[in-house]
Order: C-alpha cells, then sequence, then structure tokens
C-alpha cells in the first residue's frame, strides 16, 4: 500500500480534509484513561495531532515512508515506520507492548490493512477494560456533489479501484469488526458523521487526483486528469461562486468503535 501514496505525499498532506475536533472529543470520552494512544497508518498526522489533544502521548504508525517524512511536528506524538513485514509480536512492541494503549484509531485507511493481524495486537495492546478501537472513512459522497462525485466519477475509476478500496466506497459495511459495540456504529453499520470542510474548486480536485486510485491509474498508463477535469467542469457549473472561492462541503463520512469482547 505504501506505493500507492509515496509520489504525491507532500501533496497528500496539503489536499486531505481535516477531521472535525468534537470527533476526537467524543472518542477520547469512550476511554477510561487518557495516557497513551496510537494512530495506525497515520499517514501525514492530520488525526494523530488532533487526537495528541486528549491524549498524554501518541505513537503514530505508517509503512510510507514518504508520507511520514511529510507529517505535521508535535511534541506529544512519535512518529515510526512500520515495514510491512513486521511480526504480530514485533508490531506489539513497537507501540508499547500488552494492554499499553487507551485508544487506538485507524483515519481512512483500515481497509488497506491486514485486518485479522492488525486486530489481534489491537486485543493485545489495549487496556482491559477501558480501551477502545475507532475506525472512520470517507468517500466522494461529497454534498452537494455527490451525484457526480460518488456516482459518475466512482464509476468511471472503478476499473483502476484497488479492490480493497471499494470497502471504503461501499462506507465499511463490509468491513469484519469483531468487537464490541460502544455506540458509534456496529459490525456491519457503521454510524454517519458528517466531515464539514471548506474548499475551492480547485482543492476539490486536488482532493480527487491525490487518492490511490488517481495513483493506481497513472502506474498502468493512465492519465485521469482529463476525466477529473470533465467531472469538475460539471461541478463548476453548479459551485454558485467563483471556483477560487471556498464554499462549504459536506463529506458523508463513517465511523465504528467498539471494545474487546
Amino acid at each position: 500500500m505504501a506505493g500507492l501514496y509515496e509520489k504525491p505525499s507532500e501533496t497528500y498532506a496539503k489536499k486531505r480534509p481535516r477531521y472535525p475536533k468534537e470527533w476526537f472529543s467524543m472518542l477520547a470520552s469512550l476511554t477510561a484513561g487518557h495516557h497513551r494512544a496510537w494512530d495506525a497508518g497515520c499517514g501525514s498526522g492530520q488525526a494523530s495531532v488532533s487526537i495528541a489533544e486528549h491524549y498524554d502521548s501518541v505513537v503514530a504508525t505508517d509503512v510510507s515512508e514518504g508520507q511520514l517524512r511529510h507529517a505535521i511536528a508535535d511534541p506529544k506524538v512519535r512518529y515510526l515506520h512500520t515495514p510491512v513485514d513486521l511480526t504480530e509480536d514485533e508490531l506489539v512492541a513497537l507501540v508499547g507492548g500488552d494492554g499499553s494503549l487507551d485508544l487506538v484509531i485507524v483515519a481512512t485507511s483500515i481497509h488497506w490493512f491486514d485486518a485479522p493481524l492488525f486486530y489481534a495486537v489491537v486485543n493485545r495492546v489495549l487496556k482491559k477494560p477501558g480501551g477502545v478501537l475507532a475506525v472512520w472513512g470517507y468517500n466522494y459522497d461529497i454534498h452537494p456533489f455527490g451525484d457526480k462525485l460518488q456516482g459518475t466519477l466512482y464509476g468511471a475509476m472503478r476499473p483502476y479501484m484497488d479492490p480493497r478500496t471499494r470497502l471504503a466506497m461501499e462506507r465499511y459495511r463490509e468491513l469484519p469488526f469483531p468487537f464490541e459495540p460502544v455506540g458509534v456504529g456496529r459490525e456491519g453499520e457503521p454510524a454517519d458523521v458528517d466531515m464539514e470542510v471548506d474548499m475551492t474548486l480547485e482543492d476539490l480536485a486536488g482532493f480527487v487526483m491525490t487518492g490511490s486510485v488517481a495513483t493506481t491509474a497513472r502506474e498502468k498508463g493512465v492519465d485521469l486528469a482529463a476525466l477529473v477535469k470533465d467531472v469538475m467542469k460539471e461541478v463548476e457549473e453548479e459551485w454558485g461562486d467563483k471556483p477560487t472561492v471556498p464554499r462549504k462541503l459536506v463529506f458523508k463520512a463513517f465511523m465504528l468503535a467498539g471494545k474487546p469482547k
């Protein structure tokens, strides 16, 4: 998975939407303690620095060294590279050891994971009782342009999409999640969580072009820029203001949270 985000890492960090602060306050309210958290698949650290406002320290890991080079610096966050060949025991030790974590989060990347291995690690490192795992994601369902982005664009990009990406496109409804519900969705029924973001038309196009689908297509010799430009032209017609003027968009995100059974 690392290669999908290595080349556009710096751009990726700039184009990803920021998660609402309220999400992290809510997640912090679900854990008994607030000593240590782990952001798995942290990318450039958008979620890492936000959850650090609620926990004494955060370990943030990713398989992509390119992403980590552009991660957001924070004195409470320690970024670590996790090669894909780490064993369960090595990963447990790296993030703090058995029963060491109050919260584990995965922001828009669980679909890339070796789920059985990751869940085995989570069940070991979370404190019992009191520890919580939360995962969330979003796709091209972005109000008020979801019909053009999630509809038209998703359909056109589907041939270049890694099968794992479809878990996110289908809102994690098919994602295995063997944890006891804590009031934020359950296996097969993720909670709906809106994410309001101010974006210009250029920001929105940049968001689309820094996704893994565009990277996969480029590796196959297909440039999706023309396709994106055509869809963005339709979006521009409905933008309602100059393309350079930001407007409020709503990402129709989804979340699952649970504790070890």
